[in-house]
């Protein structure tokens, strides 16, 4: 059985991260952060062990937005979801900074797992 997809999920809600690290478990390999700076901490002590980054974009220490900036600089290959509950001007700048896919909070977890998968199996029917 091959390995699942591995996961890092930053968001600084603790509700967030755990309702969507329950759900996604079932499918990935979920690693966890509650604020930017663990986020890129855990992405950078961990090169070439993630498959894909989902990550909100209004957190403490450093911002979603710095974030995706950083992990598309060391890894421009790396997928990259942004969250946001904070309305269209975020979404501008997770689209500045790379971001793959912008979601905006409250989103179906059918259409996070569809993007998930858009990004994880490009060429899948």
């Amino acid at each position: 059985m091959s390995q699942k997809p591995r996961i890092l999920l930053i968001d600084d809600s603790e509700i967030t991260v755990e309702g969507l690290k329950s759900y996604l478990d079932q499918k990935y390999e979920v690693h966890t952060a509650y604020n930017g700076l663990d986020g890129l901490n855990e992405f950078e002590n961990n090169k070439n062990k993630f498959d894909l980054v989902i990550t909100d974009l209004i957190m403490p220490l450093i911002s979603g937005t710095g974030l995706i900036t950083l992990v598309k600089k060391e890894s421009p290959e790396m997928p990259v979801i942004a969250i946001t509950g904070w309305g269209k001007h975020p979404s501008e700048l997770a689209s500045e900074a790379k971001a793959d896919v912008i979601l905006e909070k409250p989103f179906e977890l059918e259409v996070l797992e569809e993007s998930i998968s858009k990004l994880l199996y490009p060429n899948k029917p």
